[in-house]
């Protein structure tokens, strides 16, 4: 199973005990909310693309949506997410746990900046039932990226509601 696969790979930074199981789905970003009792925008999604003739993963918030001018412009092609069939052959995680640890060799992994607003984000671990807690620094060290991008569009919007909000309430 791909969650052992991930639980023996962050073995080596000592974070395989902090991975948390759920009786419950946390397959989507509103599934892994509800079990986590988080905003779904701290849920650390993990998209699969292919890029040219390899698989390209972008990590982002769970409230973040890919900008394809910003894709085009970063990776000279068009945006096409990897089908359903091709995600566990390319990846090594089925959908709903597809994560960017232990991921299968010449996958490039990426983080969306929309991460970086956080303390700290969940991402999956190989299964569509498991999760842990890392600081985007954390994230981006075991997860071995190739740096932070920004290719993401829709969470600067809910970032400005919220401050929004946020000053209504201090204004009452």
């Amino acid at each position: 199973m791909a969650i052992d696969k991930v639980r023996a790979y962050l073995k080596q930074w000592d974070k395989d005990k902090d991975i948390r199981e759920f009786d419950v789905s946390s397959a989507t970003v509103e599934l892994a909310a509800q079990a986590l009792y988080c905003k779904p925008e701290r849920i650390a999604k993990t998209i699969s693309f292919k890029v040219n003739d390899s698989c390209v993963l972008i990590v982002a918030a769970g409230d973040a949506k890919i900008d394809n001018a910003k894709f085009k412009g970063l990776f000279k092609t068009k945006a096409k997410m990897l089908a359903p069939g091709e995600i566990e052959i390319l990846v090594g995680h089925e959908i709903g746990g597809v994560c960017p640890f232990a991921v299968n060799d010449n996958v490039r992994i990426y983080l969306d900046i929309s991460i970086n607003r956080f303390d700290t984000v969940f991402p999956a671990c190989g299964s569509s039932n498991s999760v842990i807690e890392l600081t985007p620094d954390e994230l981006e060290k075991y997860s071995n990226s190739l740096g932070w991008i920004d290719v993401c569009k829709g969470w600067q919007e809910n970032q400005v509601e919220a401050l929004n909000q946020l000053n209504s309430e201090l204004a009452n």
